[in-house]
């Protein structure tokens, strides 16, 4: 029993600093008309845009459950240049740990990176192309933290 008992604490003592993705943080997509695409996924699914512009999932991580996260749908007029320069018609936003880390392992990969890391008050990003040509985003997220309710 006591070693069942420390094997949990160090379980949850130590952190995971391993540079890798931890889930999908995002999906966008193009649409010819955002804004009617976005009214019609309102009124036939129930997804209500923020005023941020995106519909967004929130989730508890299964190891933190006092953690809530965020997966983000957004929409893109066709033809926007956000996702150059891939050709596809959508882009997939994961969540990333350890942002620095990750990095130095793609380039050590020869990944092709995109820009340089981008922070805001939400998270950091940074741009990558995979090997079929797809752009992808990568953030590490400054999740908050709220109250189990």
């Amino acid at each position: 029993m006591e070693d069942q008992k420390k094997q949990t604490e160090n379980a949850t003592s130590s952190v995971d600093t391993t540079p890798k993705v931890t889930g999908i943080g995002g999906i966008s997509f193009f649409s010819d008309n955002p804004k009617e695409t976005k009214d019609w996924y309102a009124k036939n699914l129930g997804l209500e845009i923020n005023p941020h512009g995106y519909y967004s999932f929130d989730f508890r991580n299964l190891n933190k459950p006092e953690e809530v996260g965020t997966l983000a749908w957004n929409l893109f007029k066709t033809g926007s240049e956000y996702f150059a320069p891939s050709k596809k018609e959508f882009m997939i936003n994961y969540r990333v740990q350890n942002m620095e880390g990750l990095i130095t392992k793609l380039k050590e990969n020869g990944v092709t990176i995109l820009d340089e890391v981008a922070t805001y008050d939400f998270g950091k990003f940074l741009h990558i192309m995979d090997a079929e040509g797809n752009k992808i985003e990568l953030w590490e997220p400054v999740d908050d933290i709220k109250p189990i309710e």
